[in-house]
């Protein structure tokens, strides 16, 4: 083969390679492009969504900090110009908030630690332990979730009269101490794990609530915290139970007290005062949420995966 062969062969591969290079580098940049174009329309999309949610809340702060006399002008202002204190030292002054406060507590504190224990004793019963008609036992409790609330308000009402607990808190206590959403999402938690830790725990002699209580809760404390928050930001904000079941400040939850700064014979609404208590009222909530907000979204993350 001649020197001119070769190097035009030579010549031939060389351009073919730089031919290849500039493709996969067109190829590269398209993927970049992409990728970067994907990274910003999901951070421009979070940041809108972010917006949206949080919209709510700062309209909430700033308007517990402005004065009736400019909430109630037209059009609305986002940014008053004046805050005040005012509407948090009326807010005090027409509420005993302290109690109210503690009613609340008392209130979605106990049937937040009663439900969890009776919501893990019977999801623990439907996913470990075998025995017959518990897939329909199981499907009947997922069926009662189809009954409206409100259709069993006055029948409940009138058997918790009938005992005498209206207006204590055992009345609005007892009908919230167990939760079929708390047991479904519990029994799918503790189906993910293994039985064999069972198994050996029934080989050193352990009955069931003891393999309950010191294997299924430790291996079950992401969704034991979920099933509890659920219950605590559900009966903390709960409005219309407390507010049929109590009519005394001794035993009123704070949302049914706030509830009562509207009306009152009077036609203005002190939206200041309104939001100073909300404020108030959701705070709790903010703080423990900020100390479980990882064990939270793991239990959410890890529901129902084998």
């Amino acid at each position: 083969m001649s020197t001119a062969t070769l190097t035009s062969q030579a010549s031939a591969a060389a351009s073919t390679q730089s031919a290849e290079g500039e493709f996969n580098d067109k190829l590269r940049r398209k993927a970049r492009f992409r990728r970067r174009f994907g990274l910003f329309g999901t951070y421009a999309a979070l940041i809108i969504i972010t917006v949206i949610m949080v919209f709510p809340l700062l309209v909430v702060i700033f308007v517990s900090f402005t004065p009736n006399a400019i909430t109630e002008t037209w059009p609305p202002k986002l940014i008053p110009s004046a805050f005040t204190l005012s509407n948090y030292t009326s807010l005090f002054q027409r509420l005993p908030i302290a109690r109210e406060m503690l009613n609340t507590l008392v209130f979605a504190g106990a049937v937040t630690i009663i439900s969890v224990f009776f919501d893990s004793l019977a999801a623990y019963g439907l996913s470990r332990i075998e025995f017959k008609g518990r897939g329909v036992i199981l499907n009947i409790l997922i069926a009662t979730m189809m009954i409206p609330a409100m259709a069993l308000l006055i029948p409940v009402y009138k058997l918790l009269a009938n005992m005498g607990l209206v207006n204590s808190y055992w009345g609005i206590i007892i009908p919230r101490m167990a939760d079929v959403g708390g047991i479904f999402l519990l029994r799918q938690f503790f189906v993910s794990i293994p039985k064999d830790l069972d198994a050996a725990a029934r080989i050193d002699g352990a009955g069931e609530f003891r393999i309950f209580l010191q294997i299924i809760l430790p291996n079950a404390v992401p969704a034991i915290l979920t099933v509890g928050m659920f219950n605590l930001m559900g009966n903390w904000n709960d409005l219309l139970w407390p507010l049929i079941m109590t009519s005394k400040p001794e035993t009123r939850t704070i949302t049914a007290g706030l509830a009562m700064l509207t009306g009152h014979g009077s036609s203005v609404t002190p939206y200041g005062v309104v939001m100073a208590g909300a404020l108030v009222s959701a705070l709790p909530l903010v703080i423990v949420f900020f100390f479980i907000q990882k064990r939270f979204v793991e239990g959410i993350a890890m529901t129902g995966m084998k």
